[in-house]
């Protein structure tokens, strides 16, 4: 039996990559195939005492994050503004490290943590208009008319990117609120994926120091 384990401050229980088996241990590799990511994400973790709906999760990031119409930067700038918009700097922290592997700035990414419109980022023109229709995609689809379409047809993105855009932005309305909902995202400010350039420089300056001590110390 898969044994489980409570996170201080999570609410639900998550099952340990080291205690998995069966099913969700068979998820846990297929997370770590299409996030291409060394470890299972606490995000997908977060339902892993149930691996129907990790399934479903996984489902849904698969569609997102493999072969898509849009370049995998632009789907990435999408998942951290409706992060952004959404009030999830966890979620925002793991997609900007996602968008600086994918082509984008560190300009870009600063200014995604602290803008609070699409017209104070460091984006081009088509790209604003975009934004634009997903933020009122999250802030209140209902209101999103046939204009706020066409507006973002006519600055060049075709009906494919649009949806997949959408589509982009409301899997990021449901993962913002199950991590938040559940506890993971405001008990711990940064996701690990956000964290590893820093741990990665830290353990870096570890090894340098150990080796420099044993240098001292054989003199």
């Amino acid at each position: 039996m898969t044994e489980q384990q409570q996170i201080p401050g999570v609410r639900v229980p998550m099952v340990s990559e080291s205690e998995a088996t069966g099913r969700t241990a068979e998820l846990y590799e297929r997370i770590k195939e299409t996030t291409k990511l060394p470890f299972v994400p606490d995000m997908f973790r977060l339902v892993s005492a149930r691996p129907a709906l990790l399934e479903v999760v996984l489902a849904g990031y698969s569609g997102v994050f493999s072969d898509g119409v849009l370049p995998r930067g632009t789907r990435e700038l999408i998942s951290a503004w409706t992060s952004k918009v959404c009030g999830c700097p966890y979620c925002v922290g793991t997609h900007n490290w996602f968008l600086l592997q994918f082509g984008g700035s560190k300009e870009l990414a600063d200014a995604i943590t602290v803008a609070s419109s699409p017209d104070e980022l460091p984006v081009d023109a088509p790209t604003a208009e975009l934004l634009r229709l997903v933020t009122k995609v999250t802030t209140g689809a209902y209101r999103v008319t046939d204009e706020d379409w066409q507006r973002a047809a006519a600055a060049g993105w075709n009906d494919e990117e649009l949806l997949e855009a959408v589509f982009v932005a409301a899997l990021f309305n449901f993962i913002t609120r199950l991590v938040d909902g559940l506890g993971l995202g405001t008990t711990v400010r940064e996701s690990r994926i956000s964290r590893q350039d820093t741990e990665e420089q830290d353990t870096g300056e570890q090894a340098t120091g150990d080796a420099g001590d044993t240098e001292d110390a054989a003199r």
